[in-house]
Formats: structure tokens, sequence, C-alpha cells
């Protein structure tokens, strides 16, 4: 984990760029204690330890299904189109150890982040392994790397001298997937270089959970120092972008960018990161 001093600065964009009905804006000054935060999101070696040694059994495992992107599907039956975004299928048998179906596995994929976790799976790995979720707070902080209102975190252009910096959907989104960073699904944690604070994929790959309710608005209530979401909710916030945002459609691979889920979904790009007090 890096440690990283807190101190106070400005959450939030009011870019053209920014999605306003997301309640990414007014930019705000926001105080956070110091905290160690990981380098990489979970993977699913880690994940796999906690499992065996917890004898745990996650939401989609339980359920029976989980949500596969259309092109990664690995299994011919049991696939039901979602209404508003056909590209996504509940697939029975889908899980953290079969990403893609009942009839695959996590051979070669190790060091990829662990995907198709709940917020309560989240919180069940933080419970064991003695962490926590950031606050949102916390994980933008984290993300900006000590950079002050960028776009991303290292810098504003998404491909500064043609590099690519993170892994997200190239190409026309759902039907043309480019891969022209190397990767149409998952990739491991550090194959793009770390931000500022030497973390790494915090944009792109997989969303990643953060412990507080979404609310589009709640943060011009909220205390400025080590703010916290609402105390209640229906959804808890996601942030960081997956390797299936596209400018075309899911423009939220940006450090202010912000979405929420309900608590007991699961989807094969969605995972987490943890943190710890010091």
């Amino acid at each position: 984990m890096a440690r990283l001093d807190g101190g106070w600065f400005l959450m939030g964009s009011e870019a053209p760029d920014t999605l306003p009905l997301d309640g990414e804006s007014p930019v705000r000054r926001v105080g956070l204690d110091p905290f160690f935060a990981s380098l990489y999101p979970v993977t699913n070696q880690q994940f796999a330890e906690f499992v065996a040694a917890a004898n745990y059994r996650t939401d989609a495992e339980r359920f029976g299904w989980s949500f596969v992107f259309k092109d990664q599907i690995q299994h011919p039956m049991s696939r039901v189109a979602i209404l508003g975004a056909p590209w996504w299928f509940r697939v029975d048998g889908a899980s953290w150890s079969r990403p893609f179906g009942p009839d695959s596995s996590l051979a070669g994929l190790d060091t990829h982040p662990v995907a198709h976790v709940s917020f309560a799976d989240a919180q069940a790995f933080c419970d064991w392994s003695g962490t926590r979720l950031p606050t949102e707070a916390e994980w933008e902080y984290a993300a900006r790397g000590g950079r002050e209102q960028t776009t991303y975190p290292w810098g504003d252009e998404l491909l500064p001298g043609g590099r690519h910096m993170c892994n997200i959907w190239q190409g026309k989104f759902p039907d043309n997937n480019l891969a022209e960073d190397g990767f149409a699904g998952t990739s491991p944690v550090d194959s793009f270089r770390p931000n500022g604070f030497g973390l790494f994929s915090v944009i792109g790959n997989v969303w990643e959970w953060c412990a507080d309710y979404f609310h589009t608005d709640w943060h011009a209530l909220a205390s400025q120092r080590n703010p916290v979401g609402p105390p209640t909710g229906a959804t808890r916030v996601l942030k960081g972008g997956s390797y299936l945002c596209h400018e075309s459609y899911c423009y939220r691979y940006r450090n202010s960018a912000r979405t929420g889920n309900s608590p007991d979904t699961s989807a094969g790009n969605i995972g987490f990161r943890v943190v710890r007090d010091l």
C-alpha cells in the first residue's frame, strides 16, 4: 500500500465534458486525513486467497448468475439480454471464478482485477483483510495522484504522445472493439504506468466500489473535512470507469466521474481496491 498524506484538494469538476446529472459539480475544497491506499485493485489471486481462507460465497454464486458482456460469453445457453443495455447478458453460472460463464475459468487471469463482485463481497474481503473501502473523496484524491483538477490521473490528454495510459474501449461501442490498448477485456493491474502516488489502474479496467451511498447533490451538505455520502441510499458509488467505457457511451473514465449501482450488483467490469487508516 502507499501512504497518502491527505490534506486539502479540489474535488469534482466543472469542465465542459463533465456529466452534470451525475453530480460531478460543483468543484469543492475537501480535506482528508492521511491514509494508506492499495497500489492495485484487488486481483483474482488475492480474492481467491480470501475465499479459501474465509470459505466465502459471493452474491453471484448465491444468486446463480452475473452480468457478462456479450463478446465474452463462453456458454451458449442460459443467457438473457438486459433491456436498455443489450450488450449485457444475465448468464447463469457466471461468477468471479467463472467470469465468462460456467465453462470458463481464471486461467491466466491471476493478476487481473477480480470482477463479478458486489458491494457486500468487497466489504467481506475488507473485513477479512483488515482494510476498508475508500470513501468517494479518498478515492478521487488517490486517483488524482497529486495533480489538481486534471481530467485524468496523468493530465488532460487521453493519449499523451499517442501512448495508451489506461484500459478502455477503442472503436465503435458496443460492436467494434479495436483493442488498440492491447486488451479487449480486463488487463493485468500493472499494465499501465502508475499515477503520481504510485497507484496503478485507477482509471479504466474495472469500476471500483466506494463506501459512500450515491447521491447527486449530497456534497452540497457534506462536511468539507473527511466527507462521506448520505446516511442511507439505494445505490453505492462506483468510480474509475472500466474497459467497456467509451466517450460515445460512458465517458466516466475521468477523475471526477461517478456513478451508482445497487449494492447486490455484480458484473464483469466491477471490482474494487482497498484503503487502511494510519
